[in-house]
């Protein structure tokens, strides 16, 4: 695994994913409303800005929602009748895209906009993840760029720790 997603999974810990997910979108409203707040101060020297991180959290969760659904929809997909019944489905194929080319635009993005496009994206994608059943928790992708598989399970996961992250990279722009 490499170092990004240790991170990610060490800043969750045993913390329920679900409950860092229903959180986030009250913290960041709290951190647009904060007075010390600058979306135009980056965390670090050469990091993104307050403005792109907010724009790309409300990015990510778009990200989310099609890949999640995209792999359930495959799993859930009938049988042909000639197929072979006990073979496991192969995975959905989830879509890499460069998150670097979606934030040439984030320096123009509205913050106040992002955060409420996000707590709205959030909302839905939680409501459509209480109507899992099992076998969409374990719904297998194949993500390209790390050349494994994973299930929407693993994802919430990764969602809930990257949302920690940059978490705490808002947190550091509050603090500088």
């Amino acid at each position: 695994m490499d170092a990004y997603l240790t991170r990610l999974r060490g800043l969750l810990g045993e913390r329920d994913p679900l409950d860092v997910l229903r959180e986030t979108p009250t913290h960041l409203q709290a951190i647009l409303d904060d007075p010390r707040f600058d979306p135009d101060e980056a965390w670090r020297e050469g990091g993104w800005t307050g403005r792109a991180i907010l724009a790309h959290l409300a990015d990510q969760e778009v990200g989310f929602a099609f890949r999640a659904r995209q792999t359930v929809a495959t799993a859930e997909v009938e049988r042909h009748p000639l197929d072979d019944a006990d073979a496991p489905l192969p995975p959905h194929i989830v879509q890499p895209y460069d998150q670097d080319a979606w934030a040439r635009h984030y320096e123009r993005m509205d913050p106040a906009l992002a955060v409420a496009a996000f707590s709205s994206l959030r909302a839905w994608n939680l409501a459509w993840l209480a109507r899992l059943d099992l076998a969409g928790w374990l719904a297998r992708y194949y993500h390209p760029e790390r050349d494994a598989e994973e299930t929407v399970d693993d994802f919430v996961r990764f969602l809930a720790g990257h949302d920690l992250n940059h978490l705490e990279q808002l947190g550091t722009i509050l603090d500088g």
